[in-house]
């Protein structure tokens, strides 16, 4: 049975997308059957997989609104090893639609339910608001992933993030929890991020990945050639990284 986990910051711009595909590819080089779902209408999680949105003849938004299976919509990225779930505008468009139908924020959860058996991870890709697609991952959740920069604006964004998963904890998915904060773009020269670094320790304790993502150019290409890093140039500071964050997450798993 798959371990279904978000990859989710209500706050923009802190590798949220490049967490998910890199970590993707990093358990699927460790041995991993791995199912990667972008709930982002921008679709840059499915384009840094390998796959072209544009080209997609069916999408999330088709299993969202129940016209197509997880088994129908999904693509093999082959040059990543793992199978994705794949969004486009289109999705932007299943907001909407999805006010006025039944059980809107169980759609996801009952849709995984049919393949569950088949990974040992889902990892879904959340957008950074709060919306209908972000509810549809957390009800579908047993776990989020946050990655969070060492800033200190990367705090106050973590304690609404913290609210909104206790309420839908309380209100709708019993099972969802903090998994782990993973540090990234870390630069240990600066002062102030080895300071936010401490203080999530001193706070959080053993919710902090000993994993540390360093700030790395190559990480920051990838996306570019439509590759997570990790396969992009597995030599890398930030991939090899990566690769790591992908064991301990194993090791983590093994032990809940």
């Amino acid at each position: 049975m798959a371990r279904i986990f978000c990859v989710a910051n209500q706050k923009g711009g802190v590798g949220k997308t490049t967490t998910t595909v890199n970590l993707a590819a990093g358990l699927a080089k460790v041995g991993q059957r791995v199912l990667m779902v972008d709930l982002d209408p921008q679709g840059n999680a499915t384009m840094g997989s390998g796959v072209d949105k544009r080209k997609l003849e069916l999408s999330v938004y088709d299993v969202l609104l129940e016209s197509a299976s997880v088994a129908e919509a999904r693509v093999h990225s082959d040059k990543c090893g793992y199978d994705v779930l794949g969004a486009n505008r289109e999705l932007a468009g299943a907001e909407v639609e999805l006010v006025e139908v039944d059980r809107r924020d169980q759609r996801l959860k009952t849709a995984l339910g049919a393949v569950s058996q088949e990974y040992d991870f889902i990892l879904i890709d959340c957008p950074p608001s709060l919306s209908m697609l972000t509810l549809n991952g957390l009800c579908s959740a047993h776990g989020v992933i946050v990655p969070m920069q060492c800033e200190y604006f990367a705090l106050e964004g973590l304690t609404d993030l913290v609210n909104t998963i206790k309420q839908v904890h309380a209100n709708m998915n019993k099972d969802l929890q903090i998994i782990g904060l993973l540090r990234v773009m870390f630069d240990p020269r600066i002062t102030l991020q080895q300071q936010v670094s401490d203080q999530l320790k001193a706070h959080f304790g053993e919710k902090v990945f000993d994993t540390v993502i360093p700030r790395n150019v190559r990480l920051a290409e990838a996306p570019s050639y439509g590759l997570p890093g990790v396969v992009f140039d597995s030599a890398a500071r930030g991939s090899q990284a990566y690769v790591e964050f992908a064991r301990e997450m194993v090791a983590r798993i093994q032990k809940m």
